[in-house]
């Protein structure tokens, strides 16, 4: 669908509009399992545009339902509205030289304001999807250990009835069309400890907690698909002069192949067993679990693979590569549903507090969602 020339001069017509709910959106505290405020702000400003039946799910998803008969197929277009960072205070926003600084500004936020544009257009004009109904999700939980919180519930929700999955996330130029998995792991380790001088002797944690990373690492990774492992974070002890009676860490492995996904999981559960023989106590809790991709009908997912990139080639000139990666596709396509991510934007630092992105793609983006989510309308 190529974008007429009346929803061209509506979106050149709101532009600044959109400018300024990006600007506000983003200074939001959002960090997943934590997305009240921005939900709530979401949901208010939808309903202030004359979006009727909006409403906030058991996850904090916001869901705007256009055309639901409560038995119909649905298309869904999403974009998450948190952010890997931990604050709870107004996240540091400032605009020079062509660019917005702000953590988070790009991952998700830009990506959020513009569906939310369209959803303002779409309910404005009263707008009627053609052959299904479409859902406009403002999702919760994609971050790190929000698990894909969010898209879970949206799938529990809706799954059944789903025959296509959009999400905006990133920026343009390459677009997500199939599923990396992972598993992630709390481990913890518990020993006697004591005194370091008069309680010699006795087990360290953190000693044997060293030894499990050492065994991990020693694993020789399958090759079916690219798969990954690494140790992120790790803690323990209580002081210099102290056998440390604790240690944990958090570690995940990750493949697009299910086979190789399961044969790590069954290594990691090998040396586990191992270190527990020792007689220390080792907790493992199961943190976050992202399948991998199942079966998709191949032309389904083609043809919405090649409207994402005449969508992108239409509005930034540029030719689309497609990649695995992890992101909310996952879970409809380990269903079966044929999902895609990509977004519209340029900047860099994602994940970190120096992300920016650059004006100048905004409306160009913005363009490219319009007209995503429009070829249902």
């Amino acid at each position: 669908m190529q974008m007429n020339e009346s929803v061209r001069s509506y979106v050149d017509a709101h532009r600044q509009e959109a400018f300024d709910l990006l600007v506000e959106l983003a200074q939001i505290p959002a960090p997943s399992h934590h997305e009240e405020k921005r939900a709530k702000f979401c949901k208010t400003w939808l309903e202030a545009q004359g979006a009727t039946g909006v409403y906030i799910d058991e996850a904090w998803n916001v869901i705007y339902p256009i055309g639901d008969t409560g038995s119909n197929d649905l298309v869904s277009f999403s974009a998450h509205i948190d952010v890997v960072f931990p604050d709870l205070e107004p996240l540091p926003l400032r605009i020079e030289d062509g660019k917005i600084h702000c953590p988070g500004i790009g991952d998700d936020s830009a990506n959020v304001a513009a569906l939310m544009t369209v959803a303002k257009y779409i309910a404005q004009n009263e707008l009627s999807p053609k052959g299904t109904g479409v859902l406009i999700v403002l999702n919760s939980c994609e971050e790190g250990l929000g698990d894909l919180k969010g898209c879970k519930q949206l799938m529990k929700t809706y799954g059944s009835r789903l025959k296509e999955f959009v999400s905006f996330d990133g920026g343009y130029g390459h677009i997500v069309t199939g599923a990396v998995g992972s598993k992630r792991y709390e481990v913890e380790i518990c020993t006697e400890g004591g005194h370091s001088y008069s309680a010699f002797g006795n087990r360290n944690a953190i000693y044997y907690m060293a030894s499990l990373i050492d065994a991990l690492y020693a694993i020789k990774v399958p090759t079916r698909g690219k798969t990954t492992y690494n140790v992120g974070t790790i803690c323990g002890g209580t002081s210099v002069n102290t056998i440390a009676q604790s240690c944990s860490m958090l570690y995940e492995f990750r493949s697009n192949s299910r086979e190789d996904l399961a044969e790590m999981e069954s290594h990691f559960n090998a040396a586990i067993s191992f270190f527990r023989t020792k007689g220390i106590t080792v907790n493992v809790t199961l943190k976050g679990d992202r399948p991998c991709s199942s079966a998709v009908d191949e032309d389904r997912h083609n043809a919405l693979i090649d409207r994402a990139k005449a969508a992108t080639k239409c509005w930034y000139d540029v030719d689309s590569g497609t990649c695995d990666a992890s992101t909310d596709c996952n879970i409809p396509l380990s269903m079966g549903i044929p999902a895609i991510a990509f977004g519209g934007y340029r900047g860099r630092g994602a994940h970190t507090r120096e992300e920016y992105l650059e004006i100048d793609s905004l409306l160009p983006g913005l363009k490219m969602i319009f007209q995503m989510v429009l070829h249902h309308f």
